[in-house]
């Protein structure tokens, strides 16, 4: 009865293990990491969490030079706290630059950061715009 408990036991971690892996997506089957675009806006919600942050900004689409609103995925807490970028360092009302890899499926304006200014200049992330 020990045994099967204990078998029972690992099989449930190792599941449990396993699922933060199976959920976890691929960047380039979601946007075309082999292109960037450019915009500037103005921060509408910055969301500072686990496995990726998110960016909400209010911008020009590019192509048609009308206001949408973008979702942009960004890196784990960890990685941004490594690279000095903490809950409070975007608000609401912030105006940045942001170069992004655009999302596959373009009406729903999404894009993956590769580098963010801030109008500033107090923040400055990856392939950051000058």
């Amino acid at each position: 009865m020990k045994n099967k408990l204990a078998v029972i036991t690992a099989g449930a971690m190792m599941l449990m293990a396993a699922a933060p892996v199976l959920a976890h997506h691929s960047f380039a089957a979601t946007y075309f990491e082999d292109q960037n675009v450019k915009i500037q806006g103005t921060v509408v919600e910055f969301t500072y969490r686990n496995p990726h942050s998110f960016l909400t900004v209010d911008a020009p689409d590019p192509k048609i030079h009308e206001p949408v609103r973008w979702t942009i995925e960004w890196a784990s807490i960890k990685r941004l706290e490594q690279e000095k970028v903490s809950a409070t360092s975007l608000k609401p009302g912030d105006q940045v630059t942001i170069v992004a890899h655009p999302g596959r499926i373009p009406e729903e304006h999404r894009l993956h950061m590769w580098g963010i200014t801030r109008a500033d200049g107090a923040l400055k992330w990856g392939h950051a715009t000058d």
